[in-house]
């Protein structure tokens, strides 16, 4: 089965799969559907897949005899996709079932089910280790059993490995080598159930380690829409549950940021046609029947309704905005999010290096995003121009423009205003000059028009968690410098420690960037310590700048007639053309930047063809999605350029879809 990404946030995908009854859009809701009880339309209500129990129609002989006659859609009423389990919930709850595995798989294939799943053991949470080992090793050998037993039906392969991290991943590694089309996360229920979202995370992203990025993954069990935008983040595609009739059984309105009871309500809840077209008196005095199937539809259409949401959020990469707000629905989502803080790395690797809208930061676990880390190592690339560093409060952005209006050439000697880490007589005329803030910490100017430095808002109130991640900021990046000022604003404002008061007069630079040196340090910043001197040189004389004439912006870096660089209007990034490429593939040692095409491949890249992920054969770890890269052939051989639309990571594991969007070089071609 072939799962192309369209669009990525976070360890999130919106994806594409296909299935013999139609195409799934990821993420998405499965709804459960009864074999011999639904009522509800679950179709028209916005499902393009569903998930019913194989075991209880194999148990059921008048359910089983038409299935195997009329088909498992026929005998649900269901036309798109369906995926079935196997047992192992019955398994789970009364400890065996008479159904081996081989018997399980070949009936889903003969009721003409979708997706079928292996008979895995559902190993409950905080069981002892040897019993997590010997479910586990029953669940793997099912796996691979599965895998041969199998014709055309596409396979669910189950993690197993209980509250163990370790045993997750070793489970998900093992499962993977058999090359299932869908990989859900099994046994999480009673976790959920328990509110241990916390761990939750850890048994998630310990499974994530181990399984491919090439196939979705399916968080089992998983059915309160409150809880769909902390498991989309962690890169879960599907998810699946009864709770949309059994929480309406207890009279209980599902909602994003919770649930609701019918019996406290004096008001219906949202705007779907249930809670338009009738009150919360009518619904009391219904048979309870009426009333469930209701309510039950009111739970669909805010758990579709959600997951459109955070599809949306996907695409506008503004999704963990979106987590940070659904986890403060309730303290214990909240462990969750704040035990996620624990895997930046894990989240770094897959999130896009730009997005198109701003960073919004909702309190401080904004401060874990991905974009934060990833600033705070491309500042390492930057080296000192000076000994000496000025440090200024923000103002209204691009800094550039006002820091030196607002800063410095207000600046007066009868009223002091500097602190310095030493009391002589220092001219800070020559000096390095940066702008703190929340939530990046330490902006240098020339980086202000820089994605996501330039496009970002925070309260002006700052919590005493940011205040320390910014006092332990500067205090590293002021490390770098033999002399540091700091504006009293900034000492005030993050409490600052261990610097003296200027009374002096002082000698202050202007708070101001060349359009060249600007250049220079988003190279820098954008491709290694070192890049800009390698695309610019150092005589500005030799670069002609051309700028945009509505926004005075930097577009278009020649040298000569030859173009080295434009830069992207939308997110400032330095987009390579010819003898930017030609220059940065002989300053940078392989590896870095390169994605390795085979030979099939290299013509259709010297043309300024697409490089598809079945012809890569190697690429640099550290490339993300939006990423500026060098495409080469085994010998590192420059061939073309481009624009990465997959992490690393991704475009190991995928043989299908775009891996970079490709521009030809004509310097090589002459």
């Amino acid at each position: 089965m072939d799962f192309e990404i369209k669009y990525k946030d976070a360890m999130a995908r919106v994806g594409k799969f296909e299935t013999p009854h139609g195409t799934v859009t990821t993420p998405a809701l499965m709804p459960v559907v009864h074999p011999g009880k639904q009522t509800l339309d679950v179709k028209k209500l916005g499902a393009e897949i569903v998930i019913t129990n194989s075991y209880i129609i194999y148990k059921n002989e008048k359910l089983k005899k038409k299935a195997l006659e009329e088909g498992v859609h026929s005998l649900i009423d269901f036309p798109g996709t369906i995926e079935t389990d196997s047992g192992s919930f019955q398994l789970s709850v009364y400890g065996d079932i008479d159904i081996t595995n081989e018997e399980v798989i070949k009936f889903q294939e003969a009721i003409g089910t979708d997706i079928g799943t292996s008979l895995d053991i559902p190993t409950a949470p905080y069981v002892k280790r040897e019993e997590a080992e010997s479910d586990l090793e029953v669940t793997i050998e099912r796996a691979e059993e599965a895998s041969k037993v199998r014709t055309d039906l596409l396979l669910n392969s189950v993690v197993q490995g209980s509250t163990f991290p370790d045993l997750r991943e070793q489970c998900a590694k093992e499962i993977a080598k058999f090359d299932a089309d869908i990989y859900p996360i099994g046994a999480v229920v009673p976790l959920m159930e328990m509110y241990r979202y916390a761990d939750l995370v850890d048994a998630v992203i310990y499974s994530m380690r181990g399984l491919p990025e090439n196939k979705p993954r399916h968080l089992m069990g998983a059915g309160h829409p409150m809880l769909f935008a902390l498991a989309t983040a962690m890169g879960c595609d599907l998810f699946d549950s009864a709770a949309y009739i059994l929480y309406a059984n207890k009279g209980r309105f599902m909602m994003p940021d919770g649930t609701l009871r019918l019996d406290d309500l004096v008001e219906m809840p949202c705007s779907c046609r249930v809670c338009t077209e009738h009150t919360v008196d009518e619904l009391k005095q219904m048979e309870p029947e009426k009333r469930a199937k209701l309510i039950a539809e009111h739970n669909l259409h805010i758990s579709f309704a959600e997951i459109r949401r955070i599809r949306q959020a996907i695409v506008d990469g503004e999704l963990m905005k979106l987590v940070e707000l659904r986890c403060r629905a309730h303290p214990f989502l909240l462990d969750g999010l704040r035990r996620l803080q624990e895997y930046q790395e894990d989240m770094e690797k897959l999130n896009p290096s730009s997005k198109k809208t701003a960073f919004f930061y909702t309190g401080y676990e904004s401060l874990s995003r991905s974009e934060v880390s990833r600033h705070i190592k491309h500042l390492e690339n930057l080296k000192p121009k000076n000994k000496n560093l000025v440090i200024l409060p923000h103002t209204r952005k691009p800094y550039t423009k006002y820091v030196n209006r607002e800063y410095i050439k207000k600046y007066t000697s009868k009223i002091p205003t500097y602190y310095s880490n030493n009391d002589m007589n220092t001219n800070y005329a020559d000096s390095d000059v940066v702008v703190a803030d929340v939530p990046f910490g330490i902006i240098p100017l020339g980086l202000d028009e820089f994605y996501p430095l330039a496009q970002n808002e925070s309260p002006a109130i700052h919590d005493e968690n940011s205040k320390k991640f910014l006092r332990e900021l500067i205090t590293k990046y002021a490390d770098k410098y033999e002399n540091v000022l700091i504006h009293r604003k900034v000492i005030d404002k993050f409490d600052l420690t261990g610097y003296a008061l200027i009374e002096n007069e002082l000698e202050l630079p202007e708070a101001k960037i060349d359009d060249f040196n600007r250049l220079k340090d988003i190279a820098d910043y954008q491709f290694g310590t070192g890049a800009g001197n390698a695309l610019f040189g150092d005589d500005p004389e030799k670069i002609t700048i051309e700028k945009s004439k509505k926004t005075k912006k930097i577009r278009h870096v020649f040298e000569g007639d030859e173009n080295i660089v434009n830069m992207r209007a939308n997110d400032g990034f330095l987009i390579l053309s010819d003898l930017g490429a030609v220059r940065l593939h002989e300053f940078l040692d392989a590896p870095t930047m390169r994605v390795v095409v085979s030979e099939d491949s290299e013509p259709f890249a010297r043309k300024g063809k697409s490089v598809f992920n079945k012809f890569v054969l190697d690429c640099d770890e550290n490339i993300r999605r939006n990423d500026e890269v060098l495409i080469v052939n085994k010998e590192d051989e420059l061939l073309a350029c481009g624009k990465s639309l997959l992490s690393s990571y991704e475009i190991n594991d995928f043989m299908t879809g775009q891996a970079i969007k490709t521009r030809k070089i004509k310097k090589i071609d002459e």
